[in-house]
């Protein structure tokens, strides 16, 4: 079988391509056990596929949308198979458009409609639907079978802040079932019903709210229409935005910079950040700040906070900045609570200051100042409604748009981010960021900006090396020893991105077969580049994953100042209001804690045996 290598995006086989057949007339060498999708699709013939998803080697069947004819001359037979789990044979001859074929598909597209709301219009994903694209392909205009009672009793489950799942929607195409089991290692998850009431459900009934899903949106990335997808606050941001009264503060995460402008048709990986700010300014934000300063702040107090665990001998300390990771230690490991570093994720620790420190500084009354966040990140909205992040009864952030809501806000305000010209930050309290800061955006980048200021502390000057390469790889897990000097010496790190890596990696800690200092953990593979509110991408997981890293660290090469400890806001606000990393005021308002959620599943019989059967096709 062919594997694809997901940092190049080059199909990689160690074997010759052996066997012979024709596509369409067109002689075909294919690789042994390729199947019939994989080989028309390196000899540049389309088949339409739905469920399948190849960069997760997910291909159920499901859909059946994908089939074609062949004619084996050994067996003097035609037959309609589906492309995406056949195998290749030698001497096959392959057909995928002659009338038989576009029928089927046809009839298959316009059964999948059968139970589909038929609200395109007013879907988020209008315009960039797998099952619109797929209408035009087999050139539907009618759908005879259309359902709306049955349609419009299916599940709406709105009861989670982040995620919303529309049965309405759904095509039963189990890749966010895939996603969350063998790629996350949540497995919140299953297939239940039969028949057609077989639709995607949360293990053992539960709501969204109340499940195992810990909010990292990976499930929403795959999905091929709107049946997942984050909540809407558009109008709530926008409600802000335009009160008068309301002084509006944005800002911005690390990665979104590198990943907004494809919203927009720009090439992967394009740094938009002027243009984001000159967007802002033009729809009525009054105050625009970036994360990234705030990145800079859990630094300071995320590493001072580790200095003082390592000379008690409490270890390891996990970071603390992912809330989907938090999420998942609070339902799935509890007892791994107490070596979670305290300190406030970057999003959460602007939000505090822009209601404590901006207000002193600048003579805003805090009941008046709202925090708009645009983050790469589904689990985001739920961070913000957390009971422990607000501040005399005001929540740290009001409202929370994915990377996703922000462009179509743009576009309902009629901003296309390709025609506006850029502009800087000019903010003199909370704008101003290291590259340190900016590489939290990729996984790696938070462990190697700690390094930095670890350092420059223990030793008082500068790392040598300042690009710690050691640190950077796209593996799950990936471990080093850095030499801290002083009295700490050397440490072991570990970065692990992706939740079926941190499973892993928990586990060897509870089961003491690992002895780390420090662990930063990335829900989402990649880190925040790819996000579960970043831009969906048809046909493919993480396509753009490489592009985005790659830009992250060039804004580090370009950055004047490279170290959290040495931005002069920074500096300024210990300065002026928070005394000192880890003083009283701030693990008052920069630090908090969590809770045990745990929550027991109970597979039965039936789940396990479909669990397994899920993928299975037998021809």
């Amino acid at each position: 079988m062919c594997s694809l290598d997901h940092e190049s995006g080059v199909v990689c086989n160690p074997t010759m391509a052996t066997i012979s057949l024709t596509i369409n007339g067109k002689e075909c060498l294919a690789y042994e056990n390729e199947t019939l999708l994989t080989c028309a699709r390196r000899h540049d013939i389309y088949v339409p596929t739905l469920c399948e998803l190849d960069d997760i080697n997910h291909t159920p069947g499901t859909c059946r949308v994908c089939v074609v004819e062949i004619h084996q001359a050994c067996k003097d037979k035609h037959q309609i198979v589906t492309s995406c789990n056949t195998p290749v044979r030698n001497g096959m001859e392959v057909l995928t458009r002659t009338k038989k074929v576009r029928n089927m598909q046809k009839l298959q597209v316009e059964l999948l409609m059968a139970d589909h709301l038929q609200d395109c219009a007013t879907c988020s994903r209008h315009g960039d639907c797998e099952l619109q694209d797929l209408a035009q392909f087999v050139g539907l205009k009618e759908n005879r079978y259309f359902n709306r009672q049955l349609t419009e009793s299916r599940e709406v489950d709105d009861s989670s802040p982040s995620i919303i799942r529309d049965m309405r929607r759904c095509v039963r195409c189990q890749r966010c079932v895939a996603v969350c089991r063998n790629y996350q290692g949540v497995d919140a998850l299953v297939m239940s019903g039969t028949g057609i009431d077989r639709l995607v459900s949360l293990r053992d009934g539960l709501d969204q709210l109340n499940s195992t899903c810990v909010s990292c949106g990976q499930c929403v990335l795959v999905c091929p229409t709107g049946a997942l997808g984050e909540r809407d606050e558009i109008d709530k941001a926008l409600d802000f935005i335009c009160d008068p009264e309301l002084t509006t503060v944005i800002q911005f995460a690390p990665a979104v910079r590198v990943a907004f402008g494809e919203e927009f048709g720009m090439p992967a990986g394009t740094n938009v950040e002027g243009q984001m700010i000159s967007a802002c300014r033009k729809i009525g934000v009054d105050i625009i700040l970036d994360t990234n300063f705030a990145a800079d702040v859990v630094i300071m107090e995320e590493g001072i906070e580790l200095l003082n665990r390592l000379k008690s001998g409490t270890k390891p300390t996990f970071t603390s900045c992912c809330p989907a990771w938090v999420n998942f230690a609070e339902i799935h490991y509890p007892d791994i609570l107490p070596l979670l570093s305290s300190t406030k994720s970057p999003q959460q620790v602007l939000s505090t200051l822009s209601k404590t420190y901006l207000p002193e500084k600048m003579g805003i009354s805090p009941d008046k100042i709202r925090v708009i966040s645009i983050m790469p990140c589904t689990a985001k909205k739920d961070e913000a409604v957390r009971p422990q992040l607000s501040q005399d009864g005001r929540p740290d952030t009001d409202v929370v748009l994915t990377t996703r809501e922000f462009a179509r806000l743009l576009r309902r305000e009629g901003i296309d981010l390709k025609h506006i010209e850029p502009s800087s930050f000019d903010d003199p309290y909370m704008s101003e960021y290291s590259g340190a800061g900016a590489i939290f955006g990729t996984t790696g980048g938070v462990m190697e900006a700690a390094i930095r200021t670890l350092y420059a502390v223990i030793n008082d000057k500068e790392l040598d090396e300042i690009e710690l390469t050691q640190l950077r790889g796209f593996e799950g897990v990936r471990s080093a020893t850095v030499d801290l000097g002083g009295p700490f010496g050397k440490v072991k790190v570990a970065m692990c991105h992706g939740l079926s890596e941190t499973r892993t990696i928990v586990e060897t800690i509870l089961n003491r077969e690992t002895d780390f200092d420090f662990i930063e953990i990335m829900a989402c593979p990649g880190g925040c580049v790819d996000g579960g509110g970043s831009l969906r991408s048809k046909k493919s997981y993480l396509p753009q994953a490489q592009a985005r890293r790659e830009t992250i660290y060039n804004v580090d090469r370009t950055t004047k100042v490279r170290q959290s400890h040495n931005n002069e806001q920074v500096k300024s606000l210990y300065k002026d209001f928070l005394e000192a990393p880890n003083s009283e005021k701030a693990r008052h308002l920069l630090h908090t804690h969590y809770s045990d959620r745990h929550r027991d599943m109970q597979h039965t019989v039936k789940e396990i045996w479909d669990d397994i059967t899920m993928s299975t096709v037998v021809y």
